[in-house]
């Protein structure tokens, strides 16, 4: 990979007006930073901003992190997740620009890293502050939610059947919001052209966290199992499976990704190598922080995460200890500074009350976690940067190579044990559910025909008319398009999930009630 094209800030639209203007020579040709920046900001500084300014960003403050509807506004939602994610990644940046700018060297970059030192972690704060923009609401449950109701309608929405059906309609079967997020840069966000924000090459290259579609996971899977059929279950299969389950982009954005990565010299498999660091940081924020807002909410309690980490740490039978103690001497690090100044906060002169101490104890653990995984994380990227910028690059994620591994995966399993799987976060997220579901069912009515010539019955009716008239305007303008030649069906579909994922929990609840007063029975 060259870091050229992987740090390149041309703009699409840019591009676009540079063909049509037929001017000579190609756009940004192998050399990064031809676009001078605008003032005293770089171009991926502009970056950060034009995310940080957006309404979709605003609205991450009413959608679910890990607790729905959550009454306590020192509980995380996406957007302080968001911030958190944006804050981690932006500081191992910094720290990779200015004491480590040999790893980016080369290609003229050397050259430039006074613009590298500006630049590196804009594009971090960047992606960090993007990554979740996509989300539904309701978190992950929001998504199963929306595949659920589509695999339910799949032969009516799609109007195939199972075995006729495209594959691309996997992009809605197995609906992902990271794909959601670069269709809502990109796509939805009309100012006065096709273009979204107009986000530079190398923000949207790295914001594919899965550089690959639905329809390849789907063939690739399909040409492994005719594969085994064919040649039985015990034969080694010639052919690769795909790096992650999850996509990174819709259908209607393939030629959109295409531009990407022939800009940054990317291709489908092919990950951008400071997407890496953002994904680490986001497994330490929700790892770490939604340990601190479980103990918060008095799910758990500080001693209880102490035993859970010393209990995940214990030898097992048969296992060497001298092994293990170098495998968990991160979680040790943690639990030994945290326990002391738990113990110093438990001093009978400073009065703390059990819950002041819990919460303060919380605080100081949240610290020395964060430090050991974002050490262990900028490490791991130096220690592997040969290989992220490889072009057969394998690498499926940077924490499971870092030291801090393990405390990144213990505190995963206390999240799940103490908050994912709590009676009342299950409840609330069946109720998410049940609402997507139902508000699903009444936005089809108003979609459903209405840009077709022989089926005009469902969106004619006065409660279709009104439900559709509830869509925001931008998502029904890029629907109605006459330019957008897609097929109808995917259109359809489309404009569900885009209306549908663009809600807060607040407005969706809000939307299914006025509806639901509204439909005729």
């Amino acid at each position: 990979m060259n870091w050229n094209k992987l740090l390149n800030n041309g703009r699409r639209k840019d591009k676009h007006k540079h063909l049509t203007e037929k001017k000579e020579g190609c756009f940004l040709e192998s050399e990064w930073g031809m676009v001078e920046k605008v003032g005293y900001r770089e171009e991926l500084e502009r970056d950060y901003d034009r995310i940080l300014f957006l309404a979709p960003t605003r609205r991450l403050s009413d959608k679910t992190q890990v607790f729905p509807l959550e009454q306590n506004d020192s509980v995380r939602t996406r957007l302080t997740h968001s911030y958190e994610v944006s804050n981690l990644a932006r500081s191992i940046g910094t720290q990779l620009a200015y004491e480590h700018s040999e790893l980016f060297e080369g290609n003229g970059l050397d050259k430039r890293n006074s613009q590298l030192t500006r630049s590196l972690p804009s594009l971090l704060a960047a992606i960090g502050l993007a990554h979740d923009l996509g989300n539904p609401p309701f978190g992950h449950q929001g998504e199963t939610a929306i595949q659920d109701w589509f695999k339910a309608n799949k032969e009516n929405v799609f109007s195939y059947t199972e075995e006729t059906m495209p594959l691309y309609y996997n992009d809605f079967l197995n609906f992902d919001g990271n794909s959601q997020t670069i269709r809502l840069l990109t796509q939805l966000q009309i100012l006065n052209d096709k273009f979204g924000i107009n986000l530079t090459y190398a923000t949207l290259a790295a914001l594919l966290k899965y550089p690959q579609s639905s329809t390849h996971i789907a063939s690739t899977k399909q040409s492994i199992e005719e594969w085994k059929k064919s040649h039985g279950e015990e034969e080694q299969c010639p052919i690769s499976d795909v790096t992650w389950k999850k996509h990174g982009y819709f259908y209607s954005e393939e030629y959109l990704v295409q531009d990407v990565w022939c800009e940054t010299g990317l291709r489908e498999g092919l990950r951008h190598p400071v997407t890496y660091i953002m994904e680490a940081c986001d497994d330490i924020a929700y790892s770490v922080l939604d340990a601190e807002d479980i103990v918060k909410k008095g799910l758990a309690s500080f001693h209880d995460l102490v035993n859970h980490l010393e209990y995940y740490m214990t030898c097992k039978k048969g296992q060497d200890c001298a092994e293990q103690s170098a495998k968990f001497e991160v979680i040790n690090k943690v639990l030994e500074s945290s326990k002391r100044m738990h113990d110093e906060f438990s001093n009978p002169s400073l009065n703390l009350t059990p819950a002041e101490l819990n919460d303060v104890s919380m605080q100081m653990f949240r610290v020395h976690a964060i430090g050991q995984l974002v050490s262990g994380v900028t490490e791991a990227f130096k220690e592997q940067i040969d290989k992220l910028t490889s072009e057969s690059c394998t690498i499926k994620d940077l924490m499971s190579l870092s030291k801090g591994s393990e405390l990144c995966g213990a505190l995963k399993s206390f999240d799940l044990k103490w908050g994912y799987k709590n009676k009342t976060v299950l409840k609330l997220e069946l109720q998410g559910h049940n609402y997507i579901h139902g508000l699903m069912d009444m936005l089809w009515v108003g979609i459903h025909g209405r840009l077709s010539s022989t089926d005009k019955k469902a969106s004619g009716t006065p409660f279709g008319k009104y439900a559709y008239g509830k869509i925001s305007e931008n998502y029904r303008r890029v629907f109605e398009d006459k330019d957008n030649n897609l097929p109808e069906s995917y259109k359809e579909a489309q404009l569900l999930t885009d209306a549908v994922s663009g809600m807060t929990d607040s407005y969706l609840i809000d939307l299914y009630n006025e509806l639901k007063g509204l439909k005729p029975s």
